[in-house]
């Protein structure tokens, strides 16, 4: 291997302590099935980032955390006054989440610190490992609220109001998390301020099936398609299901069951590269012998093409106004990323870090966003992926091989040394 490579770091990647490690995580919010559900600004979200704090510090690594609960550990540079290459990814999952979303980047990160630390390897930058705050959304939507946050993509103070099932805000539990970590040192939000990263490099499983269906150990990630997501509330009138002739009803369901056959014409798309879904439904008063007098769905809808993001995606309220036969709706947009595209800095690095320990790489996008995509703006930026059995994410069964990860974050780690000593 040329001279550039660290040699001693990335022999220094333990397999074993890695997994152990995401086990040990895996813990806090275990459910059936080896899934996790563990949600933000919640009691095992804290336990999450005390074992990682525990961790971290027992090296060496000064933590902190942020306005947005975004967390740190900071490994010093031989010029400390450089600005940093940050690495992470996030530790909150989805209700029924899996073992290794998010939370891999987190820890690979923190492997590919204590390989450096264990090896002796020293970098002109500091590198800084972070988890981000509220990546899934799926207890305070959207998500990549710590990351847009501290990109300055939107103000801090934004979704203080966004309530969770039982009525807690973001806002309320946020300030009783930041008193409970109290007694970690505060630093300044992002780059409202501080200076921007030199570079920002995230890991994560695929969540696809490529890498495996490809027998490809890397995935150089070029981009993240875009998103947007909106909050749809189809208003009717109650009546009873048995003497309320159907001529005469407002039917709430009935008119969102028309509305969601429109939009499934308006996203129509023969190249199968569109990605629209309806994932949450709720029904008023959800009762079997009442016509529903109110309805509220999210949409959830991403693509590759800017071009064709906003124009499917702005054609989205006149299409459900359209459909309905008796009810009125509100459509609320709560989310809305343009596609990004990589600097090549980033990817390079990681592609050249792949040859180099003589691994498989595939350019490729990202379906999936991530807190990444906040960060295009500020620094050069990548991910990298690493296969997950049958493209299975957001489940219980979701699944790498510890082989895979430990290749991935072995790539990290000599990308993460390149990147830090530039």
């Amino acid at each position: 291997m040329p001279d550039t490579i660290a040699r001693n770091a990335v022999a220094a990647v333990h397999e074993a302590r890695q997994w152990d490690r995401l086990m040990e995580m895996a813990k806090l919010g275990a459910i059936p099935g080896d899934g996790v559900n563990r949600a933000c600004l919640t009691d095992l979200d804290r336990q999450a980032r005390r074992l990682l704090l525990g961790w971290g510090t027992a090296i060496g690594l000064a933590p902190s955390v942020d306005a947005l609960g975004n967390l740190f550990l900071r490994r010093a540079g031989t010029d400390d006054s450089l600005a940093p290459v940050l690495t992470g990814s996030h530790m909150d999952t989805q209700p029924n989440g899996g073992r290794f979303d998010g939370v891999w980047g987190v820890i690979a990160g923190l492997e590919a610190l204590e390989a450096l630390h264990a090896a002796g390897t020293s970098t002109r930058r500091p590198i800084e490992l972070v988890a981000w705050t509220n990546e899934e959304g799926g207890r305070f939507a959207p998500g990549c609220m710590g990351s847009m946050a501290y990109a300055g993509f939107k103000p801090a103070d934004t979704w203080d109001a966004v309530a969770d099932n039982e009525g807690l805000t973001f806002g309320a539990e946020l300030a009783k998390h930041l008193a409970l970590e109290a007694d970690i040192p505060r630093r300044g939000l992002g780059v409202l301020e501080g200076p921007a990263p030199f570079a920002y490099l995230e890991a994560h499983i695929e969540q696809g099936p490529r890498l495996e269906a490809e027998g490809i150990d890397i995935g150089v990630v070029t981009g993240i398609q875009g998103s947007r997501w909106f909050l749809v509330e189809i208003t009717g009138k109650t009546d009873h299901a048995g003497t309320t002739p159907l001529s005469l009803r407002r039917d709430a369901v009935q008119d969102m069951l028309r509305a969601v056959t429109a939009l499934n014409a308006l996203m129509a798309d023969p190249t199968d590269t569109l990605r629209f879904t309806v994932g949450r439904i709720e029904v008023h008063p959800n009762t079997s012998n009442s016509v529903a007098d109110r309805v509220r769905f999210t949409i959830d809808f991403r693509h590759p093409d800017n071009d064709v993001l906003q124009a499917r995606g702005n054609a989205i309220p006149g299409v459900i106004q359209a459909a309905l036969a008796g009810c009125t709706a509100t459509v609320t947009e709560r989310f809305h990323a343009v596609p990004a595209n990589f600097d090549p800095m980033v990817p390079d690095a990681v592609a050249a870090a792949a040859a180099a320990l003589s691994l498989s790489v595939l350019r490729m996008p990202s379906g999936a966003f991530h807190d990444a995509q906040f960060m295009v703006p500020l620094c050069p930026t990548g991910m990298l992926f690493v296969p997950c059995r049958a493209g299975v994410s957001h489940h219980p069964s979701e699944y790498s091989e510890p082989a895979q990860l430990a290749a991935g974050t072995r790539v990290l780690t000599q990308a993460l040394a390149d990147l830090a000593n530039r």
